[in-house]
């Protein structure tokens, strides 16, 4: 698992981070480290140890053929769960959960085949041949189911388990999956209920960067479980049926996916690391030049050198700008409470810059 993630991967992007104390579900306790500044802390310890566990669960499903449904519908998750779920080739909602996903899935599939149908119309030119305000009815209804089922629209059976990213926001879709006995793999907040959840991820459901990470992880299980699938040819029995040839046999594979994970990952970093270098070399060349050009521009004038300390001091206006642009969250609480504080930091610091 140390390939996938570290426990200082889980620190960077803030995963640690709970909500503010006075907004927390007692339940959660037990995957608590304590509260600092009136928000709580969550035990990374034990967040690395189940997020293992929701690993192997995961990549051992997929291995035996079978599906993870992605689901998160609010701002922040929408684009981390749409952009790994099709990086691992799985289903997913990212837009509104529509009552009945799982517990009526023959009416959501008929929809589905519906939203085919229509774009099968659309691509062969048949809404030119319609009446404009037929074509434009049809053309509404097809955007609007594009939006609510594009992610599931190969998704021809129920998934055999389900992640979530804040199952208080999705708790209706937590419902129909503990109702249909579907495994729920879920990232838990401080103010989650960990007792539908089968695959407990302690974290921070709300901040971009934490949800990205996990939504990261869970993705890479998947696509090392198609990974076993393809090159073995046979579908993974559960850990408890599995012979001792087979076990090996699967160990074999892991240490290899592995691997490849990273040398994945060790490229990722060093790209990452290339372009903080140059970012930081082009920081530090602007003082230079400026200390540089203010003698001359000086001695162009008549007037005094400035002295190159002097020169490079940055404006006192960038500094406010800069400090302005810190996150904050939408009800104006502190921003370690991290909710939705990552998603909403462009549109604070167009505000502080004006």
């Amino acid at each position: 698992m140390s390939a996938v993630v570290t426990m200082s991967d889980l620190l960077a992007a803030g995963v640690h981070f709970g909500h503010q104390t006075r907004r927390w579900n007692p339940k959660m306790e037990r995957f608590l480290w304590g509260e600092r500044n009136g928000i709580y802390i969550i035990d990374l310890r034990q967040t690395l140890q189940l997020l293992e566990d929701a690993y192997a669960y995961v990549r051992d499903t997929v291995a035996g053929g079978g599906t993870i449904l992605f689901v998160g519908t609010k701002r922040q998750a929408q684009y981390p769960i749409q952009r790994h779920a099709n990086a691992c080739g799985m289903p997913y909602v990212n837009q509104r959960w529509l009552g009945g996903m799982l517990t009526n899935f023959r009416t959501i599939r008929g929809r589905v085949t519906k939203m085919l149908e229509y774009e099968r119309m659309q691509s062969a030119g048949d809404f030119n041949n319609m009446p404009k305000k037929e074509a434009l009815l049809h053309t509404r209804e097809l955007t609007k189911l594009q939006r609510n089922l594009n992610g599931i629209r190969n998704m021809d059976k129920l998934p055999d388990a389900v992640f979530v990213l804040d199952t208080p926001k999705e708790h209706i879709a937590v419902a129909e999956a503990v109702r249909l006995k579907l495994p729920v793999v879920a990232v838990a907040d401080s103010n989650s209920d960990p007792d539908p959840i089968t695959y407990v991820i302690p974290g921070n459901d709300d901040a971009i960067r934490s949800t990205e990470l996990l939504c990261r992880v869970i993705a890479d299980a998947a696509l090392e479980g198609r990974y076993m699938a393809e090159r073995s040819g046979v579908v993974v029995a559960p850990a408890g049926e599995r012979s001792p040839e087979e076990e090996a046999r699967i160990a074999a594979q892991q240490a290899e996916a592995q691997r490849a994970a990273m040398a994945e990952a060790a490229a990722r970093e060093a790209r990452i690391a290339a372009d903080q270098a140059k970012k930081a070399a082009a920081a530090a060349a602007v003082p230079d030049m400026r200390s540089a050009e203010a003698p001359a521009a000086a001695a162009d004038v008549g007037g005094d050198v400035v002295p190159a300390a002097e020169a490079s001091v940055p404006d006192a206006s960038t500094s406010d700008a800069s400090a302005s642009a810190e996150p904050a969250t939408e009800t104006g609480e502190p921003a370690g409470d991290a909710t939705e504080a990552e998603a909403l930091a462009p549109s604070s610091a167009s505000q502080g810059a004006s």
